[in-house]
């Protein structure tokens, strides 16, 4: 499967307000703001970084619904020649987090994992971690494209579905997953002034006398005088 094809879904977290400060006003006395103090590095509240390390703590899928999660997911995000593969990147402990984060997940991704293993084994003896990767991509393929697929095999779909949102979503969340993508947010830059080509179509161009306070010198390209 064609990494460029994995959906490019991203999360977006809600964050909690304020943090109680204590400062002092211009008689020594001490002044409280009614917010809430955050912790965790980056804006978690202490409450919510108290459930994150329980979920942390607990553990859902067991070690071989794990190694079959693995799989499945460099399946859908391989390593290539712009970042690393899915399990690189964390995705199956995002997956295991989510379970646990959001328990609806759970039913659904176990029951597909044993719908996995039984449809492999009826397919040529073996489970789906035990098989070939040739054999794992046939049964991959049947289950990949739900348009394309079988009815017989709507729960495979489903389940497979489910799985490659939580790996996309996972991988293009992650530090390598951001690179990935080619995304540097917010970076300085220097403004040299409308390109040249614009003004002449307009018929203008810059006052040297007036350039001095809007542009520094050294960012400055080539720079065309105001007749208009």
């Amino acid at each position: 499967m064609d990494r460029r094809e994995s959906l490019k879904a991203l999360v977006i977290g809600s964050l909690s307000a304020g943090a109680m400060v204590t400062a002092c006003n211009e008689e020594g006395k001490e002044v409280k703001k009614d917010e809430k103090k955050v912790a965790g590095g980056y804006g978690r509240t202490p409450e919510e970084v108290e459930r994150d390390a329980k979920l942390n703590a607990e553990k859902f899928f067991t070690a071989a619904e794990f190694t079959t999660i693995g799989i499945l997911v460099d399946i859908i995000i391989p390593k290539d020649e712009h970042s690393g593969s899915a399990t690189e990147a964390g995705v199956p402990d995002f997956i295991e987090f989510m379970v646990k984060d959001q328990p609806q997940y759970q039913t659904p991704l176990r029951g597909g994992l044993r719908w996995l293993d039984v449809f492999s084994l009826n397919s040529h003896g073996k489970i789906f971690s035990e098989s070939s990767n040739e054999q794992r991509l046939a049964i991959v393929d049947q289950i990949a494209y739900p348009a394309k697929a079988k009815p017989a095999h709507s729960q495979g779909v489903n389940f497979f579905t489910t799985m490659r949102n939580l790996t996309a979503t996972g991988f293009f969340t992650s530090k390598e997953g951001v690179k990935d993508l080619g995304y540097v947010g917010n970076t300085p830059n220097a403004w040299d002034g409308v390109p040249d080509d614009v003004l002449k179509q307009y018929g203008v161009a810059y006052d040297e006398h007036l350039l001095p306070l809007y542009i520094k010198p050294e960012d400055r390209g080539t720079i065309m005088t105001w007749e208009g």
